[in-house]
């Protein structure tokens, strides 16, 4: 699973190199989450977590409170989460995560993005079922059994627990993330966590060689440049 996650890191990093770009995408984030959770981040793990993750990826801070006053005035934009599945280039599998306020804008933009790098856009489900939504919390530790035992008094469902070079990495389902970081702080008070993310990681990983490495990175280029694009996930090694 650590493996998976890596490659998913090191994407990120290849793709999402224009800082205007993931202000953009926090402050969007950040608003939907204070606009439908409250604007107090005490009362909004989510937010919190966002504002949190948003400050280690250097996101200035009136970027921040910004979008929390943008929520707090009760108008603005409607945002709607919206997915897109598919197959991208090397029959690679992709999810296309965005928040969007004109679903048939984003779709039409992001089935440009499949067509002119010939990968295919597939229905709801057709590639997320070889996907695990994960919660994924890493801090510095070494105390495996300390961690895994406070998850479980909490009834925290774990999928995994990595121990490696003085990083713990916990893995859960999707649905636990708010309790397995409440188990964890009360656990072992104010962590700093290196990650703190939900994210879809792949059950299996599928090679992209030749001439389709130069498409899968014209592909997630194209992705990332949309507004409407908050994350894109996808199982490619590419080799």
């Amino acid at each position: 699973m650590g493996r998976a996650y890596q490659n998913r890191k090191d994407s990120m990093a290849k793709t999402a190199n224009a800082k205007t770009k993931v202000y953009s995408k926090y402050g969007r984030e950040i608003y939907v989450s204070a606009k439908q959770g409250g604007p107090d981040p005490d009362g909004n793990l989510s937010l919190r977590s966002l504002i949190d993750r948003a400050k280690k990826d250097q996101v200035p801070t009136h970027v921040i409170e910004r979008a929390i006053e943008k929520a707090k005035g009760g108008g603005g934009e409607d945002y709607s989460a919206a997915r897109y599945e598919g197959f991208g280039p090397g029959n690679c599998m992709v999810i296309v995560d965005c928040l969007t306020d004109n679903p048939n804008r984003t779709f039409g933009d992001v089935r440009v993005c499949f067509t002119k790098t010939k990968s295919k856009i597939g229905t709801p489900g057709s590639v997320s079922h070889m996907f695990d939504h994960c919660a994924i919390l890493a801090f510095a530790g070494d105390d495996e059994e300390a961690v895994l035992e406070a998850l479980m008094e909490s009834d925290v469902d774990v999928t995994d627990i990595e121990n490696e070079e003085g990083r713990i990495t916990v893995f859960a389902p999707n649905t636990e993330y708010a309790k397995a970081k409440q188990a964890l702080t009360e656990a072992f008070g104010d962590i700093d966590f290196d990650v703190d993310e939900i994210q879809f990681l792949p059950q299996t990983t599928t090679p992209v060689t030749g001439e389709d490495v130069e498409m899968f990175d014209k592909f997630l280029d194209m992705l990332n440049d949309l507004d409407d694009v908050q994350n894109v996930y996808h199982n490619a090694e590419v080799q």
